[in-house]
């Protein structure tokens, strides 16, 4: 089995002076902000009660508990497994900062092994031609663009070509061998479009959306600097504390896989761009910026008690202060589309889309790695996307079988949910399912995980399409 290059868990934990300095530093500046431009620092609980510190350690207790319990599979079936990362900006977008260094680091750091990237297209430069490709420290680099309402992973550049409509787009990427999935559906519920390779059945971006509270906050400095002690506490816990169950996705995904086979990938929509810097500009003068440079305010370092000692061994142009908070590190850990292939190779990661073989997975809580669902019969083996026929008395021998089952195991003991065409079908508890089919549909299955006493998802299969016997 293909192993990941560390724990996608981990996280280098910080010294005790190191934490002393931050912390004075950032409450200094923090009174700084606060009394340059007034802000009102009230941070409303209702909305951000997930990132409260004890909630944060409860959580991260009880993933250390079900880390401890995770034990190691073997991979069933053909090939390996390795964890991708779509929907990856660097600095070629308007909108992150990003270079290709930090972010393999970052990678490597969480554990990935395929970054896929959706590049926001412009006239300066072609994202396929220019895009990032090719094994770099170990992990293959995928370029790709976000456009028109698509993930595209084409063949063959569209950069500076226009679509009369998303059909078009589709139509051409697909026809070419390259790859279309249909992205943010929260905003696309209606489309109908054809021949897709799928869909993004988790969108980070769009999962954080819905946390009202927590997107007015981030739009305000000083309530930054209020969360930023329980985001340097608790790095990783704090930046997924956002996810929620992608409901309106799987139904939407649930009635397209009905009329064909669309592959489900996650979206980590990585794009390190929300958090604050201050840089020093002159004599007793700084200047507060976004995480993309973008000037917010002016502040006075007369006004900042113990600022000779800041400046220390610092020239004017340099980083007072940085609190970032969707470190690419965190944002790839987060989730991970994994992949059943043979080979770490850009042509085997087209075909495992293609077909299907691939898993949602939000490894921030517990490696996934080993998780299987697969359909069975008489030694028989049809992977996830596979679309195995039910069997009838008319058969030849060489198609007979005693009957067609599902089963799926996972490397720590689960709830587990089994739909069939969009509903539940069975629910159970334990590492392994099987189910006995009776029925054509569309067939699917979840892990869930306790964590801290909430009922939290932690696995989504891909389908496997059954269908009818023939007449």
């Amino acid at each position: 089995m293909a192993r990941s290059i560390v724990e996608r868990q981990d996280v280098a934990p910080r010294s005790p002076r190191a934490s002393v300095v931050t912390t004075a530093v950032s409450a200094a500046i923090c009174l700084l902000v606060f009394f340059q431009c007034g802000l009102n620092g009230e941070v409303r609980a209702d909305a951000l009660s997930k990132l409260k510190p004890a909630k944060l350690a409860a959580i991260q207790e009880s993933l250390q508990a079900l880390r401890a319990a995770r034990r190691e599979l073997p991979l069933r079936g053909p090939g390996g497994e390795y964890c991708a990362n779509l929907h990856v900006h660097s600095a070629w977008s308007h909108d992150s900062r990003g270079t290709i260094d930090e972010i393999v680091a970052a990678a490597r750091r969480a554990g990935t092994q395929v970054l896929m990237f959706n590049e926001h297209p412009a006239d300066h430069y072609d994202y396929l031609q220019q895009g990032h490709r090719g094994i770099r420290d170990g992990v293959l680099l995928i370029p790709g663009a976000e456009t028109q309402g698509f993930l595209l992973f084409p063949t063959l550049s569209t950069a500076r070509m226009t679509f009369a409509a998303p059909q078009d787009l589709a139509d051409f990427v697909r026809s070419r061998g390259g790859q279309a999935f249909v992205s943010h559906l929260e905003e696309r519920m209606d489309w109908k479009v054809r021949g897709v390779t799928g869909v993004e059945i988790y969108n980070t971006h769009a999962d954080f959306k819905d946390e009202q509270g927590l997107v007015a906050a981030l739009k305000n400095p000083f309530k930054i600097f209020q969360l930023s002690e329980a985001f340097r506490a608790f790095p990783q816990e704090a930046y997924s504390a956002l996810l929620d169950y992608p409901r309106d996705y799987l139904r939407k995904w649930d009635a397209l896989c009905q009329q064909a086979p669309h592959t489900g990938v996650s979206a980590n929509d990585a794009h390190q761009n929300i958090g604050l810097i201050v840089r020093w500009t002159g004599p007793d003068r700084a200047r507060l910026e976004d995480a993309l440079g973008q000037p917010l305010l002016e502040l006075d370092l007369a006004n900042l008690p113990g600022a000779e000692k800041l400046l220390e061994g610092r020239k004017v142009g340099d980083t007072l202060f940085e609190l970032i908070l969707d470190r690419y590190e965190f944002a790839l850990r987060h989730v991970a589309t994994h992949l059943r292939m043979s080979e770490l190779t850009e042509a085997a990661v087209r075909e495992a889309l293609d077909q299907g073989r691939a898993f949602v997975a939000f490894d921030w809580m517990v490696d996934a790695r080993g998780f299987d669902f697969a359909a069975e019969a008489d030694g028989r083996r049809w992977e996830m996307g596979s679309q195995p026929r039910l069997p009838t008395a008319s058969d030849p021998p060489a198609n007979r079988h005693a009957g067609l089952s599902l089963s799926a195991v996972a490397p720590l003991s689960t709830h587990w949910k089994l739909f069939r065409d969009g509903q539940i079908e069975e629910e159970s508890d334990g590492d392994t399912l099987r189910y006995r089919v009776t029925q054509p549909g569309v067939y699917r299955c979840e892990a869930w995980l306790d964590v801290a006493g909430q009922p939290t998802i932690w696995i989504l299969s891909n389908p496997i399409y059954v269908r009818a016997a023939d007449p």
